[in-house]
């Protein structure tokens, strides 16, 4: 019998009621695993209602006792992490090695957000004029809610609710149905940390449960992560119902390659930036830009035997680079990705169309692919493949490689490979994009800086966790304090100054 699974609402498993159920499927295997209860309106309004009523004394509660829920919240975490790592592998597909770093880096802001009584300070300005004290106070929203991706099952709910709860604000999750389980055991360990029923409520869904977060007044604000088309919906929908929004879209993240690197240092970050986690991250290395025709042969020679060498294995084998995709149908869409591209003329140099696993046949299996030649006014340059393929474009000069990125419609992430600080320097100086790596494959921000994007890779005015991540979800009010001396001044009817 088909495993069902519930929402966490109220510190409680809740059965769907809504009739509707989404397939989750063993990537491995091909199998469908489990049943994840699709939410309707009535149901997202109970964990709305839920959060709303845990709300008031959450938010009362003083930022050192909510720090400590945060520290037994990271503590337990780390308990489990063997069995939260694997729990994602057998939804997602990633290795467990790779799961174990998705739960490592959302732990990272978990430990930032123990640091909350200092992060949540304002500010005191003790004679701001005569007798008058001035402050303000950082105050969470209310309730806040976020729109999670299947491809960080655990990182990206602890970027967004971690910072939240410990500002004092109440966090509804609405995964990703294609991989949900460890959300939900996310909910049932802040309970379990001594959170108060309805701090952090689990909700499946899909588009239905999302309209119902966008409009209920009770939500004040939304963080997403996704792909740019909906983050703009998503934006654009939750600002015109007055509520507060950071949505993340996608990436194509460019590597330029200076003529001076060090290319069997470029070849190995570019092999596990591109095709770790099979591609399947918003920060993959999908497009290698050589400077130089002598620089993309040199490349081109070191990196085909590494890709055609790449292990594809079972999500629990130790010694695979990669294991299958999230669902055979977003495998089917990378494939098509891969015929345009031939379609369009890039030269296909490893096609990893058709691998199959053997005695695992039906699962969600694709080989590594490399294109060389690819050009700008490509579609498959243009959009997002968010699969095991990389594409090299040439560039003659340093300034037409830096402009790849600057131009593209997506700007979340670049690095640049060079011995040269003077390039470098120039180039995170003036490349349009949010996140810039300097001999570094994955510029992922740590969890005290904040991570975001540019152009359509992000929507909203604040990125994720970091002193952005605060500032999202409070608001501050400031109050102009003085005390009489019983010496009266009469009205006075123009606004104050400090003439």
């Amino acid at each position: 019998m088909t495993n069902q699974l519930h929402h966490f609402i109220g510190g409680q498993k809740v059965s769907g009621t809504s009739g509707r159920f989404l397939d989750v499927y063993n990537p491995n295997t091909g199998e469908v695993s489990a049943q994840t209860p699709l939410a309707s309106a009535d149901e997202v309004r109970a964990a709305i209602a839920s959060s709303a009523q845990a709300f008031p004394e959450w938010a009362a509660t003083n930022p050192q006792r909510r720090a400590r829920v945060m520290f037994n919240f990271k503590r337990l975490i780390e308990d489990n992490m063997d069995d939260l790592a694997e729990m994602l592998s057998m939804q997602h597909g990633k290795v467990v090695a790779d799961s174990r770093g998705d739960v490592q880096r959302g732990l990272e802001v978990i430990e930032f957000a123990c640091g909350i009584p200092h992060l949540q300070k304002g500010e005191f300005t003790e004679g701001a004029g005569p007798d008058i004290d001035m402050y303000s106070m950082r105050q969470p929203l209310g309730v806040v809610a976020g729109i999670t991706p299947f491809n960080f099952p655990a990182m990206i709910p602890m970027w967004m609710f971690g910072v939240a709860i410990a500002c004092g604000n109440t966090f509804i999750c609405k995964p990703s149905e294609k991989d949900p389980s460890v959300p939900l055991r996310l909910g049932e360990l802040m309970l379990e940390a001594g959170a108060p029923a309805g701090v952090l409520n689990v909700v499946n869904g899909d588009k239905e449960a999302v309209d119902t977060l966008l409009s209920d007044p009770t939500v004040e604000a939304i963080s997403f992560v996704g792909s740019s088309d909906i983050a703009q919906y998503i934006y654009a929908t939750g600002a015109a119902n007055g509520k507060r929004v950071q949505a993340m879209g996608g990436a194509k993240n460019h590597a330029i390659i200076m003529p001076d690197a060090d290319l069997d240092r470029v070849v190995d970050d570019l092999i596990g930036a591109g095709y770790g986690s099979a591609g399947e991250r918003c920060m993959a290395i999908s497009v290698a830009v050589p400077v130089g025709e002598e620089t993309a042969d040199r490349l081109v020679e070191k990196l085909v035997p590494r890709v055609e060498s790449l292990k594809i294995g079972l999500s629990t084998d130790p010694d695979a680079d990669y294991g299958p995709m999230v669902t055979g149908a977003h495998r089917d869409k990378v494939s098509n990705w891969i015929d345009r591209g031939v379609e369009e003329g890039a030269k296909l140099l490893v096609d990893g169309r058709g691998f199959e696993m053997q005695g695992y046949e039906n699962g969600f299996f694709l080989g590594g692919s490399l294109f060389d030649h690819v050009t700008p006014d490509m579609s498959a340059y243009k959009d997002e493949i968010f699969g095991p393929v990389l594409q090299i474009v040439r560039a003659k000069t340093f300034e037409e490689a830096a402009a790849l990125p600057s131009d593209h419609q997506y700007g979340n992430g670049v690095a640049i490979f060079t011995r040269d600080g003077d390039a470098a320097r120039r180039f995170a100086s003036q490349v349009n994009v949010g996140m810039v790596g300097i001999n570094v494959p994955l510029p992922v921000p740590l969890a005290y800086h904040s991570f975001g994007g540019w152009k359509r890779s992000s929507f909203g005015d604040t990125n994720q966790h970091g002193m952005d991540g605060v500032r999202f979800y409070t608001k501050i009010k400031t109050v102009t304090a003085r005390w009489p001396t019983g010496v009266k001044d009469g009205a006075s009817f123009v606004i104050p100054t400090m003439k």
